[in-house]
């Protein structure tokens, strides 16, 4: 099985053994490390995560003898079923990628890790990333911390992670100021995923300046969605005739997911409007 191709594969279209392929690289210390970093970043994907692949990624964020950078991706790669698992529960095991067991000894584990001053900065970095898809108690206070840091690195890792735990308004619209343009995109994304009213101005500078960053920018156009769905029509329309394709699908998606997302509130509306 070639693992580069599969990274350019869609999920529903790798071979039924890709989940036990993965599993054998990963536990494989002799296996090409590049060819292990693939089997971590796919081994996440929710089509094969499973306990045994995610006991197979925890123990390599847990071994110091692995690379710094396996770790880190074997980190990552559990976010989404962690986030998954905390947001469907698991009164129906088939439905859950992970069981209960694991994914509370994963949890654990992952809060032990990071505050081991003896782990590398960058899996640290990437267990906060991962864990805060599952929102626990020590979050906050982790988040706090990386971000009055002073270290980029680490604002960077807590300004993504303030999109996944609520109670950071002012450090986002801070961020939002940022010179750093990986910061200050994050510092998009969680304004427009809070829904925060105070961005609105910052992010239609963002839309309406031609210099703006592509990636910037895309982060842009969902925030102005999320934050004023019924100005989105307006705001974007220009940028929906764009000649770059992706900006112009970007757009164009914003602005539906606005208007479905105003027509339900106006549905809701009317709703309270009878009841009364």
């Amino acid at each position: 099985m070639d693992l580069k191709t599969l990274l350019d594969t869609p999920p529903w279209e790798w071979p039924s053994d890709a989940g036990k392929t993965f599993q054998a690289i990963l536990t494989d210390p002799r296996a090409n490390e590049s060819d292990r970093l693939i089997a971590a970043e796919l081994a996440g994907d929710f089509t094969v995560i499973n306990d045994e692949l995610a006991d197979s990624l925890m123990e390599i964020i847990r071994r110091p003898g692995e690379p710094e950078g396996l770790r880190a991706r074997a980190a990552i790669s559990l976010g989404p079923a962690l986030e998954h698992a905390d947001t469907d529960g698991f009164e129906d095991p088939d439905d859950v990628a992970i069981t209960e067991r694991t994914f509370q000894k994963i949890q654990k584990s992952l809060q032990r890790l990071y505050f081991d001053n003896s782990v590398p900065k960058e899996v640290r970095r990437r267990i906060l990333e991962a864990s805060v898809r599952a929102p626990e108690s020590w979050h906050p206070d982790a988040i706090r911390a990386a971000y009055s840091s002073g270290d980029n690195e680490w604002m960077l890792t807590a300004v993504f992670s303030m999109c996944w735990i609520r109670g950071f308004d002012v450090q986002i619209l801070e961020a939002l100021k940022s010179a750093d343009a990986d910061i200050q995109n994050e510092a998009v994304v969680a304004a427009g995923n809070w829904e925060l009213a105070a961005a609105w101005s910052h992010v239609v500078a963002l839309v309406q300046d031609a210099g703006t960053p592509k990636p910037l920018l895309l982060s842009a156009i969902d925030a102005v969605a999320s934050i004023r769905p019924a100005e989105a029509r307006t705001m974007l329309a220009d940028l929906a005739d764009s000649d770059d394709e992706e900006i112009a699908e970007a757009a164009d998606e914003a602005i539906g997911m606005a208007e479905a997302a105003s027509a339900g509130e106006d549905d809701e509306a009317v709703g309270k409007e009878w009841i009364h």
